[in-house]
């Protein structure tokens, strides 16, 4: 069923089917399907996919098959439904996310986003720029623990602008609070001081509750890795961050097999470039786990690589790429959409419980770099350049010359 913190939660029982939309929102895209190879299909949920701006609708295009494909060998069927969100959202409607987008998110089983937001819609109001759209939907959703995995895959360590001795081996997860901070928090916004001088200004707070929940899914994130969990904050000058170690320190006595450290996010920052390997599961809050999120990516050679999780106590959860909208590429077939794909796979995973296909499409990508295809963000001498859709295709023949999954 839908997402929640219940990592390995079961499913429980039959999903609500949305019907699909009928608008135009993705470009057809080829797909190879062995109907021999295929079982009958025994489960059966709802997806809502957000293309968005960019190359979205590109990447999301690619990644719908795969799941289609993946899930009818694993006796799986999905009904999706596309919605308008961000600046093509604002073209269609005039709001970053319509009512009706929104709902039909919560009616789902999983979300699925592309990429919002470009040029065209930089110079609006707040409350009109695409990005908007994603902290409301996010809100929305009330998905409030965000995974970023950074692997180095050893496909593409040669990737990497590190030497290869760091960036080898490199495998960590960072959980990012996701709807509280200095993104949310109150009061904010524009004034005059006394002296008539203009500023603006935010406010970084958090409740027990959110620090609380945000370690829980941390610590049992860790607990499923390698048992090795660091919290990241600005203990030495910030009182939030004060009150944040102080909560993560009391929730790790329900975890006595997890070992915490605590690290200032300077130096986190540093560390993630230095010694990399020497991080498994990272916790912090919203504003810091953006940051390093992004740094940790760029380990691994590409931002285009890596997919991410948001997810909830209840409801559905919210997986995309965690790379922008790239509007200087979209269009003209370039795109990486590995990292979509993989976002599939984190939505079988840990939104629907469907191991087997989730690790189908994990095998697929693994393969496809194998024989050497690569989207120019990860190109490199010897190797094919090849284009979002023909990446597409390798990844669709490797998902379906698969021996089935064991049951």
């Amino acid at each position: 069923m839908a997402a929640s913190v219940q990592l390995n939660a079961k499913l429980l029982g039959p999903a609500f089917i949305v019907k699909p939309a009928t608008k135009h929102f993705l470009k057809p895209a080829r797909i190879r399907c062995a109907a021999a190879a295929t079982a009958p299909p025994t489960k059966r949920y709802s997806i809502t996919l957000l293309p968005g701006d960019g190359i979205g609708p590109e990447v999301i295009a690619v990644a719908k098959n795969v799941l289609k494909l993946a899930g009818s060998l694993e006796g799986i069927e999905f009904a999706f439904q596309e919605m308008p969100m961000g600046g093509s959202a604002l073209d269609l409607v005039g709001v970053p996310l319509p009512e009706e987008t929104l709902a039909a998110a919560k009616q789902s089983d999983a979300v699925l986003l592309g990429a919002i937001g470009g040029y065209k819609w930089d110079k609006n109001e707040k409350h009109l720029k695409p990005e908007t759209g994603l902290l409301q939907i996010r809100e929305g959703l009330k998905v409030f623990a965000n995974l970023r995995p950074a692997t180095v895959l050893p496909q593409l360590v040669d990737s990497s602008t590190l030497k290869k001795e760091v960036a080898e081996g490199v495998d960590l997860m960072v959980v990012r609070e996701l709807t509280g901070g200095i993104y949310f928090g109150k009061p904010r916004g524009y004034g005059v001081t006394e002296h008539g001088e203009e500023i603006g200004f935010n406010t970084e707070v958090y409740a027990a509750y959110e620090v609380d929940r945000i370690a829980r899914v941390a610590f049992e994130t860790a607990r499923k890795r390698h048992g090795k969990l660091c919290s990241v904050d600005k203990a030495n000058v910030l009182e939030a961050s004060m009150f944040w170690r102080k909560r993560i320190t009391a929730i790790a006595s329900e975890f006595p097999d997890v070992e915490l450290s605590h690290m200032y996010v300077d130096n986190a920052a540093m560390q993630l470039i230095r010694n990399p390997k020497q991080f498994d599961t990272i916790v912090t809050n919203n504003i810091f786990g953006d940051i390093l999120s992004d740094e940790a990516s760029m380990i691994t050679g590409s931002i285009g690589m890596l997919p991410s999780a948001s997810l909830g106590e209840s409801g559905p959860g919210l997986f995309e790429p965690i790379h922008g909208s790239a509007p200087d590429i979209a269009g003209q077939d370039k795109a990486n959409p590995l990292a979509t794909i993989l976002s599939a796979a984190m939505l079988l995973k840990y939104g629907l419980g469907e191991e087997h296909a989730a690790k189908r499409i994990e095998k697929a990508v693994l393969d496809t770099l194998d024989k050497g295809l690569r989207t120019g963000d990860i190109y490199s001498a010897g190797t094919k350049l090849v284009g979002c859709q023909e990446m597409g295709e390798e990844v669709l023949k490797s998902v379906e010359t698969q021996v089935p999954a064991a049951v």
